[in-house]
């Protein structure tokens, strides 16, 4: 038991290091086996386990970049990052509890001059409702980090609207 405390610690302690955020999901249908979302880290790659290689000679800037970026802990992604691959739905059950997180963050220092990260705020708001509806309680997660957002534009209020409706 105090070696498992002293593992659950140190990972505590590395997100921290890292500035990372964390929400206690997981993938599965709520028994012991489940496997915790959390894993900053790692690569998406390493998440998946899918190895998508190298991106074809002739690929466009946008397939060459989200190739690299799943290679990459996604604790040490940026949030313009995160937003492009959110955007192209990849790593979804991986990077959505990120992106709330910081999300909520963003909110929480939003009265003290802090400002949101429209593209991932679109992101993550724009996703399909399929996509809430297999992770209902990252939708929740979600929608109570949107609430707090106070100075939004007229475009980011819609899209948080049309989110809260579909979730």
């Amino acid at each position: 038991m105090e070696l498992l405390l002293k593992e659950h610690k140190d990972a505590i302690g590395e997100l921290d290091r890292l500035n990372v955020f964390c929400i206690p999901l997981a993938i599965g249908d709520g028994g012991s086996d489940d496997v915790p979302i959390w894993r900053s880290q790692y690569s998406l790659e390493q998440l998946d386990g899918e190895r998508w290689g190298n991106p074809p000679a002739d690929a466009t800037s946008l397939v060459r970049t989200v190739h690299e970026w799943r290679r990459r802990p996604i604790g040490a992604l940026e949030p313009d990052e995160l937003a492009r691959l959110i955007g192209q739905d990849v790593g979804l059950s991986w990077l959505l509890p990120l992106a709330a997180n910081i999300l909520r963050g963003e909110a929480l220092k939003q009265p003290a001059g802090g400002f949101i990260e429209g593209d991932l705020l679109y992101a993550a708001v724009t996703r399909s409702p399929e996509v809430w509806r297999a992770y209902p309680e990252l939708a929740r997660e979600l929608k109570n980090a949107v609430t707090l957002l106070t100075d939004l534009s007229t475009y980011e209020k819609r899209e948080v609207e049309v989110f809260g409706i579909a979730s």
